[in-house]
């Protein structure tokens, strides 16, 4: 989890009462923090903090705990690593696959997109959700895709949906439902999670796989805190978002257009599952307000948890990553189990 303070949150640490001060009010939010709910009740939204330097010094005190980021692989499990689902040049993409050793019939498979800002990141990152999904009776799935310095847009929108119709073709051999299938990302990964759900069988991203023929559609979408509309001042500010793209908004505001997941959206789109915090400083939460805004007009099913108090990956708290996984589960048995 990322920690920056901006000019608006600048703390004097050398001010001793103010640092008391601070410390007294991060133990009352942490002193009434309610007890965690039985397995079998719904969670409530873990208690967040009034402001992201409050965010700050709980980490620092190790107060806010995090998630395991590289757990052991249970002897349980089934794990292929490093499998080729395309090659563009000499560039080898590849993903990781996960199922239960016990698994006899077909599941629902659950794609996993990594983060960050297009730039960096590696499909290793969502192992905890891998391997907590994998052993619920899903087929996990993580994708590396091209990075900003590799090739800008389209290409890791385009590259995803290669690894869609590449698990499509070779469902059978991983024991998988090649018609229950969903996407899940978290910032960068959440935008092309939206991007891929909303834009199915689009040409403009359909040409670059082995198996153009096959459908690239999904069957439901997770969100979590993922960019919606590229073409905000604040969006078109980021550097992120230039390098992305490739060029700037003035240059190419068609581009920008095509980039942002909320210029596609229509009725018959995927049932979408929506996270976001109200203090995350990168990605603004009028971002996922608008997403939901805009569902509910076309009139697509979503659910939008808006955790009050809680920052950018802020999944990566165990609080947090808990009450994402009940409320993720919940959706895929809906959406994805219990679907006909």
């Amino acid at each position: 989890m990322q920690f920056k303070t901006g000019q608006s949150a600048t703390i004097n640490f050398l001010s001793l009462p103010f640092l008391l001060m601070m410390l007294f009010s991060v133990a009352l939010v942490i002193g009434g923090c309610p007890a965690e709910n039985a397995e079998t009740e719904a969670p409530k939204p873990p208690r967040g903090y009034p402001s992201f330097a409050f965010i700050k010094i709980a980490y620092l005190l190790k107060l806010i705990k995090i998630v395991d980021l590289q757990p052991p692989v249970p002897e349980t499990l089934i794990e292929y690593k490093d499998i080729e689902y395309k090659k563009i040049g000499d560039k080898s993409l590849q993903l990781d696959i996960y199922h239960r050793k016990n698994l006899d019939q077909p599941a629902p498979a659950l794609i996993f997109i990594h983060g960050g800002g297009w730039r960096t990141g590696k499909r290793s990152d969502y192992l905890p959700y891998l391997i907590d999904f994998a052993e619920k009776g899903y087929v996990t799935v993580t994708v590396s895709y091209r990075l900003q310095k590799q090739a800008k847009f389209p290409a890791a929108v385009k590259d995803v949906k290669c690894a869609i119709k590449w698990l499509r073709v070779f469902a059978r051999d991983y024991f998988i439902d090649p018609e229950k299938i969903a996407v899940i990302g978290g910032s960068a990964g959440g935008h092309l999670a939206l991007m891929v759900g909303y834009s199915a069988n689009d040409p403009y991203f359909e040409n670059e796989c082995e198996f153009d023929s096959v459908n690239s559609r999904v069957q439901a979408v997770v969100d979590l805190y993922g960019p919606v509309d590229l073409t905000t001042e604040y969006a078109k500010g980021r550097f992120e978002t230039n390098d992305f793209i490739g060029k700037s908004f003035a240059e190419a505001p068609d581009l920008w257009q095509k980039a942002s997941p909320i210029n596609y959206l229509s009725a018959d789109d995927p049932p979408t599952l929506i996270f976001q915090g109200t203090l995350d400083e990168l990605v603004p939460v009028s971002q996922s307000d608008s997403l939901k805004s805009r569902l509910d007009a076309w009139g697509v099913e979503n659910e939008y948890h808006r955790l009050k108090g809680w920052p950018h990956t802020m999944d990566i708290a165990i609080s947090v990553n808990r009450y994402c996984q009940y409320y993720m589960n919940a959706f895929f048995e809906k959406h994805l189990r219990q679907m006909k």
